[in-house]
């Protein structure tokens, strides 16, 4: 029998001629450690120890792998893991998707083989996300890596009283070969032990469905070679040094995948559309895409689309999503049972809200709380698991778990409660769209001194952020108005959103929002009101959905009620919508000559000065495209000449931006006549006006124009710089279509 670790390490360093002491000093050790070693009384110390000690005793090889090894054989000796004992539950056999995620945890295990610290995965997310199956497959994927066995436990988290961790720690000794006689009855001891184990064991432990914090801290081991996966509905943030592996629903692929491997690839490629309507009822969801998998195979007459179209009632959809002991609703309800009371009615009540993402003030206003609780209560929300948050200040449904929510608020609060919730945050949703808007128009900017909301919006970024992030709910709220018949209410939001809608062309329901309004100015029997709010229609058919001959068809009526009511400026407005630019047409370009020359007119008439130089230019970019360049170029010199004039007046930020409009274009007249150093001198002037407001298309344009005038004055770098703007400004807009025209030229710059 080889020596005893204490006199191994006693004679080691009497040759060394060190006292305690010095080898605590050397090593790090304490002397108290040291000394209940050489005696005895600790005879099995940890490898990390026993490394510092030879290091600092300065043992050669035979004889630090001899204290080593003493080490080893003074630790507690168990018979070997119990076998089918915290075995690893049964697999289904058709996991999928899930990539990164096991490419992560391979990562994870390679730095577990190192030993130098305990290596622990954290992977939550909410109700049936997956995190067991991902847990239990990655097990299986990384046995080699872990020899000396893979454990499982379910710590029951969801339960009213989950196990405490002496229990825990109790059942995986025993896995691991601890006689019960020989676990200590103290739970502090226990996990002394259980990390003494670990230490040396190159072992897999799978700690499912946690608690919290506390029920897995004293399971964790300090060092060695092994890894520790845990699976929980809360993030289980407050544990330290743990790489945290956050789920999100499967990717439209993958969900289809799932799909086809529990049902068989015959069923899925029989019906593709099915499949992907299927999924996306399911919320890729991968508890719910294998209960409906399930339900297709009990039930091999049903087709995809069949299941697909009884999901589509989204009152049944939940009560749809169960087969035999699994039940989507039954797994919420489980997280749902442990929200305590503001959150509760916060969950409930944000299932009222349009759409699935929201913010702090809106779950405020619908729980009638200030901003710091509701907060509270949206964060113990995302610790079950019920709401995700992707970034700060804004939280997100699954569609599933909107559903659960809406069926708990409407058996909990009667009818007239829910109505009274909804029209409070309807009321406060439209309020704070129309002050949000009106920073936009010039006649009103900044919201009173005086208003006081939730929000703050105290710059136009905000209010642009704002009025992006809660469009879909204030698009509903306005939705709701019409339907009440509130018509001058809805007059007001859209009114208030016509500076707006040009800075976020690309939203896709300002169409929507402006036959709202128009429809309420007509049964208001409002006729002017009428004819702005078409003009308004007319601009979103034409310009932001390309819908040109409706659009043109709307201006016309619009200026035909404006001639009723003897209103030039909205006469003028209509020319200028009936004359926006049709390419699809070239049949139109007669009408929109006539349309937009004598548009500027009546605007000038009306004293819109706003209004002209937009008119103007439209007519200048027409005259352009008829060939008749020397007469744009007479125009657009004179109403440069016009907008600089001090006299000439009209808003000074709107008048500004209009000078480096006008010089934009006379950029791009100069280019369409071939005069080049022309033209990269109208566009240079233009650069840095256009660089002060908000609008990147009209700065997008005018450097795309710079380089192309550039380029064919051969200087190519400057060119470059300008049309890499280009590309990012009309990124930023939106617009990949033109994004791509300039990275072409970019491209041939570079052949070049």
């Amino acid at each position: 029998m080889s020596s005893s670790f204490g006199l191994l390490l006693r004679s080691s360093r009497q040759a060394a001629q060190l006292t305690i002491e010095e080898l605590s000093h050397a090593s790090g050790v304490s002397v108290r450690a040291i000394g209940d070693m050489e005696r005895g009384v600790s005879r099995g110390p940890q490898r990390r120890t026993v490394e510092a000690l030879a290091e600092a005793l300065r043992l050669d090889d035979g004889r630090r792998a001899e204290l080593v090894e003493a080490a080893r054989a003074g630790r507690p000796r168990p018979s070997g893991p119990l076998p089918g004992a915290c075995e690893l539950p049964r697999e289904a056999g058709d996991f999928t998707g899930r990539t990164r995620e096991l490419e992560l945890l391979r990562q994870l295990a390679g730095q577990a083989e190192a030993g130098a610290a305990a290596v622990v995965a954290t992977i939550s997310g909410t109700a049936g996300i997956g995190k067991t199956a991902l847990a239990v497959h990655a097990a299986r994927l990384l046995a080699e890596s872990f020899p000396d066995g893979r454990f499982y436990v379910d710590l029951r988290g969801m339960d009213s009283a989950p196990p405490a961790p002496g229990l825990v720690l109790s059942r995986l000794l025993k896995a691991l070969g601890v006689a019960e006689q020989r676990i200590p009855g103290d739970e502090e001891e226990r996990a002394g032990l259980y990390r003494a184990l670990l230490n040396d064991r190159r072992c897999l432990i799978v700690l499912d469905n946690a608690a919290d914090e506390g029920q897995v801290r004293p399971l964790l081991p300090a060092s060695g070679p092994g890894m520790t996966i845990i699976t929980s509905r809360r993030s289980l943030a407050g544990l330290e040094g743990v790489r945290q592996v956050p789920l999100t629903e499967l990717s439209d692929r993958e969900a289809a995948a799932l799909l086809e491997a529990i049902v068989g690839k015959q069923r899925t490629a029989a019906d593709p559309d099915g499949t992907a309507e299927l999924v996306r009822l399911c919320g890729n969801l991968p508890l719910a895409v294998r209960i409906a998998g399930n339900r297709l195979q009990s039930r091999p007459g049903r087709t995809i689309g069949q299941l697909a179209g009884r999901l589509q009632d989204e009152g049944r959809r939940l009560e749809a999503l169960a087969v035999g002991d699994l039940a989507v609703a039954a797994a919420f309800a489980l997280s749902y049972q442990q929200v305590s009371g503001m959150a509760r009615v916060a969950f409930q009540r944000l299932a009222l809200a349009a759409g699935s993402d929201f913010g702090i003030p809106l779950a405020a206003v619908v729980v009638q709380a200030d901003l710091f609780e509701a907060e509270d209560a949206l964060e113990e929300l995302v610790e079950l698991g019920l709401l995700t948050s992707p970034y700060v200040g804004r939280y997100v449904f699954h569609d599933l778990v909107r559903l659960y929510a809406r069926a708990q608020l409407e058996q909990e609060e009667p009818v007239d409660a829910r109505e009274r919730t909804r029209r409070r945050m309807e009321d406060w949703l439209l309020e704070v769209a129309v002050v949000a808007g009106r920073w936009f128009e010039p006649e009103y900017g900044a919201p009173p001194s005086e208003w006081r909301s939730l929000v703050t919006l105290d710059s136009r970024k905000a209010a642009s952020d704002w009025l992006q992030a809660e469009g879909t709910a204030w698009l509903e709220a306005l939705r709701s108005a019409a339907r009440r018949h509130e018509h001058a209410t809805v007059v007001e939001v859209a009114e208030s959103m016509h500076w707006f809608s040009d800075q976020w062309r690309r939203w896709g329901h300002w169409r929507e929002v402006f036959e709202l309004s128009s429809d309420a100015a007509r049964a208001m029997g409002d006729r002017l009101q009428e004819a702005v709010h078409l003009n308004y229609l007319s601009w979103a058919l034409s310009v932001c959905d390309g819908r040109m001959e409706e659009g043109e068809a709307t201006a016309l009526r619009a200026f035909e009620l404006a001639g009723e009511v003897g209103d030039l400026r909205q006469q003028g407005w209509a020319l200028f919508y009936a004359g926006w630019p049709d390419y699809g047409d070239p049949a139109k370009l007669e009408r929109e000559l006539d349309y937009n020359q004598r548009a500027p007119d009546l605007l000038l008439q009306a004293g819109d000065l706003e209004g002209y130089p937009q008119a103007m230019m439209v007519h200048i970019l027409t005259l352009r495209r008829a060939g008749q360049a020397e007469e744009a170029l007479r125009r657009n010199l004179a109403l440069v000449t016009t907008l600089r004039d001090p006299s000439y007046g009209g808003s000074p930020a709107i008048v500004n931006f209009s000078i480096g409009a006008a010089l934009g274009h006379l950029g791009l007249t100069y280019v369409a006549l071939e005069r080049w150093a022309e033209a990269v001198d109208a566009f240079q002037q233009a650069v840095p006006v256009l660089r002060t407001h908000s609008v990147p298309p009209a700065l997008a344009y005018t450097q795309r124009g710079l380089g192309i005038a550039l380029l064919e004055l051969g200087r190519v770098e400057e060119a470059r710089q300008a049309l890499v703007e280009a590309v990012q400004l009309f990124e930023e807009d939106g617009d990949g279509a033109q994004a791509a025209e300039v990275v072409k030229k970019l491209e041939e710059i570079g052949e070049h």
